[in-house]
C-alpha cells in the first residue's frame, strides 16, 4: 500500500501568507492530479496556538533568528497558521474531500512541530505512523511546504521509521534559508530518502 503524504499545503505558506514560500501555490495542481494514483491520501496542517513559543512575537526577537529551545536551536518564526485563522486553512484549491486523515501538528504551545511524525523533541509522537501501520502503508511519497523544513523533517522521520520513502521535489516548494535547501537535500539523501523531480 502507497499513501501520499501532503504536507501543510496552508495559506500561510502561500502568497500573501504570513510564512509564505516562493511559488507554494505553484503546486497544488499537481498534488491534486497525483491524489488518486494512490491508496491513501494523508494531509498534514500546522495548527499553532497564539503565542506560540516558536514565534518571534513570543520572545521579542526578529524573525528568522534562532534561539535555544530545551529540545536544541529552533527558527523563530512570524506567526503562522494559528488556530481557525484564515491563515492555517488549507489552500482553497486544494482538494481536501481526497484526504483519508489530517493530522495537525505544532499545536503544542511549548514546541515546536516539523515532521509529520514527532514533534521537535524527536521523541513525542504525533500518532501518524500507528496509522499507516494499521492501513498496511508501507510506502509513503511526500509533496508539499516546504522541502527544507516540514518536508525534510517527515520524510527523515518516516525512513528512520521503516517507510520507503520517496519525496516528489517537483511537486514540494522551499524557503531556502540560510542554505537550509541544501542542507535539508544532503540530510535526506544520507537518510535513504528517494528524491524524484529537479532540484
Amino acid at each position: 500500500m502507497h499513501g501520499l503524504l501532503v504536507i501543510d499545503v496552508q495559506n500561510d505558506f502561500c502568497p500573501n501568507g504570513a510564512l509564505a514560500v516562493t511559488d507554494g501555490d505553484g503546486i497544488v495542481a499537481g498534488i491534486n492530479a497525483a491524489m488518486p494514483r494512490f491508496d491513501a491520501v494523508i494531509l498534514t496542517q500546522d495548527w499553532h496556538p497564539a503565542g506560540h513559543s516558536s514565534f518571534a512575537s513570543s520572545h521579542d526577537a526578529s524573525p528568522m533568528s534562532v534561539t535555544e529551545m530545551p529540545y536544541g536551536p529552533q527558527v523563530l518564526w512570524p506567526d503562522h497558521c494559528i488556530q481557525g485563522s484564515e491563515g492555517a486553512a488549507f489552500y482553497p484549491a486544494l482538494n481536501v474531500t481526497c484526504a483519508d486523515m489530517i493530522v495537525r501538528k505544532g499545536y503544542n504551545a511549548a514546541i515546536d512541530s516539523y515532521s509529520a511524525f514527532f514533534e521537535n523533541d524527536h521523541k513525542t509522537p504525533t500518532g501518524l505512523q500507528g496509522y499507516l501501520q494499521t492501513r498496511g502503508i508501507t510506502k509513503l511519497t511526500l509533496v508539499g511546504l516546504a522541502t527544507d523544513f516540514c518536508v525534510h523533517y517527515s520524510a527523515v522521520d518516516a525512513a528512520h521509521l521503516g517507510f520507503d520513502v520517496t519525496v516528489d521535489l517537483d511537486l514540494c516548494r522551499a524557503i531556502d534559508f540560510d542554505g537550509s535547501l541544501e542542507l535539508a537535500i544532503t540530510a535526506m539523501e544520507h537518510a535513504n530518502v528517494n528524491l524524484e523531480g529537479s532540484r
